[in-house]
């Protein structure tokens, strides 16, 4: 067992010409001999990764509704002779190029969080691994985003963009999770017929997610003010449908909750569930407002928000349902202290 080394916060030390030169070599692996976060530093930076994923959804969201997704007409620039929104382009060159400057911040985001793991004492290999699939799921977006503006907001490259920021918030929930955990293999919390019934609530859930992308692209928030493909279904069949898979996993959620209290499972689980069917009623709230009220654009930017908050929720559930408990490691001495205190 290795000893877990004090955490440290404090100013980096004084670095050398050799010590530079080892920094270009290897960063992380330099940082890390000079620094050890604290757990609760590594778990924000986790957060702060998640908290962005789901804000570049959001904000991503509002390019769309206000017909600002070919506010910059091309990729990587936003025109043929401008890195930048030009002032021609008016507000939704602004609102395309800034969706586009926060994938940036995101990246910081999700560097920190790969940073502060890899950091962390002992190493914890499971940690760096999931901030390295966010950074790269993180990167295949960006490209996927290109794409997208490059073939006029295609509603089948917009669905898959979607899609993939679903795969980032999924990765960084888990890790946000991990970081409160420790390294054991995870022991199950409930049995396996309740395991297996959480996992169908998560394809459920999933192929809300995959349905409420063809509602989009085939409903009237194309994303731009030109004329752009719609995929060819009717809208209000699309809807219909998304609404019933809806209430399959407001059912599925509720009857996991009753089973739950049935075989008396842990706190954890419960909670988490309970959190769950909460977010799914403010979120089919939210979505039968704006279907009666011919989907104002804030209703469906807060619906985008719900549909995140109901997929990590959803995890969260899946999360519960096994424990992972922290080995505490004792550094050299602390257990003559210990029992000198005990005396």
């Amino acid at each position: 067992m290795r000893a877990q080394a004090a955490p440290y916060d404090g100013p980096v030390p004084n670095v050398t010409r050799a010590d530079a030169a080892q920094a270009v070599r290897n960063p992380l692996a330099f940082i890390a001999e000079r620094w050890t976060p604290s757990p609760r530093t590594v778990q924000r930076a986790a957060l702060a990764a998640l908290v962005m994923a789901v804000l570049i959804v959001v904000t991503g969201g509002a390019v769309r509704l206000t017909g600002s997704g070919l506010g910059c007409p091309t990729w990587p620039k936003c025109t043929d002779d401008s890195l930048t929104a030009t002032g021609a382009m008016g507000v939704h060159g602004v609102i395309e190029f800034g969706n586009r400057m926060l994938t940036y911040v995101l990246c910081a985001a999700v560097g920190w969080a790969i940073i502060a793991a890899r950091s962390q004492k002992p190493y914890r290999r499971s940690l760096t691994r999931l901030g390295w699939t966010q950074f790269w799921v993180v990167m295949s977006n960006a490209v996927l985003g290109g794409v997208v503006v490059l073939v006029g907001l295609n509603p089948y490259t917009v669905a898959a963009h979607f899609l993939l920021s679903t795969a980032l918030i999924a990765v960084a929930t888990a890790m946000w999770q991990r970081t409160r955990e420790g390294d054991d293999a995870p022991r199950p919390l409930v049995g396996k017929p309740v395991r297996q019934m959480t996992w169908i609530l998560v394809a459920a859930t999933v192929l809300l997610i995959a349905v409420g992308t063809v509602v989009t692209g085939a409903g009237p928030h194309a994303g731009d003010s030109s004329e752009v493909k719609r995929i060819p279904l009717d809208w209000e069949n699309v809807t219909k449908l998304h609404a019933v898979l809806a209430w399959i996993v407001v059912t599925l959620a509720f009857a996991l909750w009753f089973v739950l209290k049935a075989v008396d499972a842990p706190t954890g689980p419960l909670h988490r569930t309970r959190d769950l069917f909460l977010v799914l009623l403010a979120q089919g709230t939210i979505g039968y407002v704006q279907y009666f009220t011919d989907l104002p654009e804030v209703l469906v930017g807060f619906h985008m928000f719900g549909s995140c908050l109901v997929w990590i929720a959803t995890l969260r559930v899946l999360l519960a349902l096994r424990e992972r408990p922290e080995v505490v490691a004792e550094l050299p001495g602390q257990s003559t202290q210990s029992a000198l205190s005990r005396t």
